[in-house]
């Protein structure tokens, strides 16, 4: 074939005047922005790691307070939930967020360790490179359910998902990490980064779900949870605390990309399926002594929100001061005295939780 007339043929069929805003010649051009952005979204997710940071970066920048991470695996797919309490997206943005310098941050953005964020790049890079990515549910002031499959065939991961990283603190007082550059230790990096602002979940979708079906019971009073006539009126983070039976509970958690069987649903609603706790509460250091901010030793401190987490040993104390405490309401109430109370760290606050049991 003539090459003129070749190249006329791809001059109409062909996509390269799609892709090119001006010919220089010499094999230089200018190309037009969209093919510009479609190759930079390429480069700019290259793993399941990144995937996992650019979403959890999304949720702090909707200023979340809690953001739930759900990982599984299911053959050459990885599935990546995210869930959060922040300010949530219209019905009509869901689709249109995945678009290029689509952004809600106008007037704003936020530079952190990886850089610049607030370019509306994010999740159009996600959605480029993911098998699919969607908006499960979300609405104002309700918080965001994002869900993304990917292929790891084309997007890897680091073969070692399971070692959760090690943390050493040097001589002069900076932590050095240890350990692959997994999806664990991509949440820890960020959950220390942004500490001050957020506790973050990670598990397996039947622990994530146990988990805000407990943090759902903890906030939500009583009439809301019972009474409640549409679940979807209820922050997605405490949603699950409106379900009373495992068909309810595995169609709220799946209308937020969570796949549950009613089998797994039952055994969360039966406190079978342990909870998670924040992922900063598994991050120790590992030097047995960590000076304090007033030039004290203490054994077994670890990193937490704000710099502030109890020892095991200090943690063990405040339970047995706490039993302590309670036995005299117990005995004034007819409830067992004889009950262990759990500890958690929260970012802004300590919380004490005293199983309340009929005295037989």
């Amino acid at each position: 074939m003539d090459a003129s007339l070749q190249e006329f043929i791809e001059d109409v069929n062909g996509t390269g005047h799609l892709r090119i805003e001006h010919d220089f010649g010499d094999g230089f051009v200018r190309l037009q922005t969209s093919e510009a952005e479609r190759r930079q979204a390429a480069q700019d997710i290259r793993c399941s790691e990144n995937i996992v940071l650019e979403m959890l970066r999304n949720s702090r920048d909707a200023h979340a307070s809690h953001i739930f991470v759900a990982l599984a695996r299911e053959g050459s797919k990885r599935i990546i939930t995210v869930i959060d309490d922040g300010c949530g997206i219209p019905e009509s943005m869901h689709s249109l967020v995945f678009e290029p310098r689509v952004t809600s941050k106008l007037d704003t953005s936020h530079m952190d360790a990886w850089g610049l964020h607030g370019r509306g790049m994010a999740l159009y890079s996600i959605s480029v490179n993911a098998v699919s990515a969607e908006v499960a549910d979300s609405a104002p002031d309700l918080g965001c359910s994002m869900r993304v499959v990917s292929d790891l065939s084309t997007l890897p991961e680091k073969t070692d998902q399971s070692s959760f990283p090690t943390f050493e603190l040097s001589e002069d007082g900076s932590v050095n990490v240890r350990g692959p550059r997994n999806i664990l230790r991509t949440v820890c990096e960020f959950a220390i980064e942004s500490r001050a602002n957020c506790s973050v979940f990670v598990g397996s979708p039947a622990e994530i779900s146990a988990t805000m079906y407990a943090y759902g019971l903890s906030t939500l009073a009583a009439i809301d949870r019972i009474f409640c006539k549409d679940e979807r009126e209820i922050p997605l983070t405490k949603r699950l605390a409106t379900a009373g039976d495992p068909a309810t509970f595995a169609k709220i958690a799946g209308s937020m990309g969570l796949e549950l069987s009613e089998r797994t649903a039952r055994r969360a609603l039966d406190g079978e399926v342990a909870e998670v706790d924040p992922i900063l509460d598994r991050v120790v250091l590992t030097k047995s002594e960590v000076a304090s901010s007033k030039g004290t030793k203490r054994k077994g401190r670890s990193i937490g929100s704000k710099g502030i987490r109890l020892s095991a040993d200090d943690a063990q104390a405040l339970k047995e001061a706490t039993m302590s405490a309670f036995a005299d309401i117990a005995e004034a109430y007819y409830l067992e005295g004889d009950v262990e109370p759990s500890v958690r760290v929260r970012p802004d606050r300590i919380t004490i939780s005293i199983p309340t049991v009929p005295s037989s």
